[in-house]
């Protein structure tokens, strides 16, 4: 994995470069600089209204009791493909702009599950029962019992007598 970073890390500059020299001789310098910027302008106005519609539809699904898990995808989507956008560059506007397409985030997002689910048959599960700790004495280190308790307001008219009726019912 670290080979394949430092290979992008080095490879996505020398192809920009080479990419702002090939455009630079066929279309000059300054079409190619206002190129540049016009990418970045027209990506940040589709990448607002697209991010403006994916904060909609994750408060609809939170509205349903839903986990918005696609929309959460939508979004990691959305803020690369910006700061791809952002990046000087034709190859990093190109994938960049790819990115701000629903079909082609739908295909990244069934591909990046795939390789989940495949490294996910790989983990073996194991269930443990756990014990209680002790907790300043209160703990003997036996089973966790989950409860529910109900608080009495301090001074409450009947608090003596439930005290004195629970401790005299279990002695």
């Amino acid at each position: 994995m670290g080979l394949i970073i430092l290979i992008v890390m080095i490879g996505v500059p020398i192809g920009e470069i080479a990419v702002f020299i090939e455009a630079g001789d066929r279309f000059g310098f300054w079409p190619t600089i206002g190129a540049i910027i016009a990418t970045a302008f027209v990506g940040t106005a589709c990448m607002r209204f697209q991010g403006l519609s994916v904060l909609r539809r994750v408060q609809e699904s939170m509205a349903r009791n839903e986990m918005p898990l696609r929309e959460v995808f939508d979004g990691l989507c959305l803020l690369l493909a910006g700061a791809l956008l952002l990046t000087p560059g034709f190859i990093t506007d190109a994938v960049g702009f790819c990115l701000l397409f629903p079909p082609f985030r739908y295909v990244v997002g069934a591909v990046i599950a795939a390789r989940f689910a495949q490294r996910a048959q790989h983990v073996r599960y194991t269930h443990t029962q756990t014990q209680a700790r002790s907790n300043q004495g209160f703990s003997d280190g036996g089973p966790v019992i989950d409860g529910v308790f109900e608080e009495a307001a301090p001074g409450g008219e009947d608090e003596k007598d439930r005290i004195t009726d629970d401790t005299t019912k279990n002695p």
